[in-house]
């Protein structure tokens, strides 16, 4: 008889974009155990993503910083999880400190895999009672799959699932209206999303006027620049550059009221970053541009995506861009196009496109 579980742990003390695909691996743990009550440990910054989630009943935020986790918040943690009497942990991400926070705090089944990012070997699975092998290749599955190879090596359960964003709340709907009534009145809604994580993932800014020009010449469109607040001096700079009005809109959402506001969008133009994945769970026409990233394993899953990736020999690569040899026009970025994007664009706006 399969052993069943009551009270969950799951950690993912990852980034956004990971966090939002983990979500799928938890959509596959609810199915196996449907009476079971799930609660998802994670950094502060990405906790709109996770609370209020439909396959997620709890929360527990845990900043792991070394300079933060003085060993007085290490035990506190321990004696939190202790008091919640979780009878099984299921790591996402092969860090030690919430592995030894699981081990610490004596949750009987521990479960982890052997690997999940790279292919470097690790003492942290020590503290695991279950080590699940991921034998498929890292580089060439999407990474969601590879969160949900630990929960089928674990349970035995078949099947796939897809990321599950937060619900969006009435007054995170409230928001996107008012930041699109910001904009000039048209029969299309455009979103752009110019900056990512570090350089190699940022697409050329004259290559995202261009493709606002191209559009802005088919369609009657209003466009906005949609991220972080740090992106916002990033995204002024792009649109000082623009021959057509655009809003920046960096910093104006929650994450909550990002996927509200992307939701009832016409086009996302993005590269790869975390709002792509937050996007993808809409069911927003995309397109994505890849730049040392591949999209074998960072593909948004979307059924309105569609990818561009110039397939260089050398990606994926962790180079800066002072360090590619291809600097200062990497290959990886300036070999995907305006024409690529811009036409496959036209296409998703030319569909009919169902978000049911």
């Amino acid at each position: 008889m399969k052993q069943t579980y009551q009270n969950i742990l799951v950690n993912a003390l990852v980034n956004l974009g990971d966090v939002v695909l983990t979500t799928s691996a938890i959509a596959l743990l609810r199915k196996a155990y449907p009476g079971a009550r799930i609660t998802m440990l994670v950094r502060p910054v990405v906790r709109q993503a996770v609370e209020n989630n439909p396959v997620i009943d709890d929360v527990i935020l845990f900043d792991y910083k070394a300079k933060e986790n003085s060993f007085g918040k290490m035990w506190a943690m321990v004696q939190e999880l202790r008091h919640r009497h979780f009878d099984l942990s299921i790591s996402f991400d092969r860090k030690l400190r919430p592995a030894l926070l699981a081990w610490l705090a004596g949750i009987p089944v521990r479960v982890g895999p052997d690997r999940v990012f790279d292919d470097k070997p690790s003492r942290v699975t020590w503290l695991y009672t279950d080590t699940i092998h991921i034998a498929h290749n890292l580089e060439t599955n999407l990474q969601a799959e590879t969160y949900q190879a630990i929960v089928r090596g674990f349970t035995g359960l078949d099947g796939h699932e897809k990321p599950v964003f937060a619900r969006i709340t009435p007054e995170a709907d409230a928001e996107a209206d008012a930041l699109l009534a910001q904009l000039p009145d048209a029969q299309k809604r455009i979103a752009l999303c110019v900056k990512g994580t570090f350089p190699l993932k940022t697409w050329p800014k004259e290559y995202f006027v261009d493709v606002v020009d191209r559009l802005a010449a088919q369609y009657d469109a209003a466009f906005f620049v949609v991220g972080a607040p740090g992106d916002r001096a990033y995204a002024d700079e792009v649109i000082a550059a623009m021959h057509h009005p655009v809003k920046n809109f960096c910093g104006d959402t929650s994450l909550v009221s990002l996927a509200a506001l992307l939701g009832k969008s016409d086009l996302l133009v993005t590269v790869d970053t975390g709002a792509t994945h937050i996007a993808a769970t809409t069911g927003v026409p995309m397109v994505t541009m890849y730049g040392c990233t591949s999209p074998k394993r960072w593909h948004p899953i979307n059924e309105h995506a569609i990818v561009f990736t110039s397939d260089e020999p050398c990606c994926p690569c962790k180079c800066r861009a002072d360090e590619c040899p291809s600097n200062p026009k990497p290959d990886c970025l300036w070999r995907v196009t305006p024409e690529m994007v811009a036409g496959a664009a036209e296409r998703l706006l030319s569909r009919e496109v169902s978000r049911t």
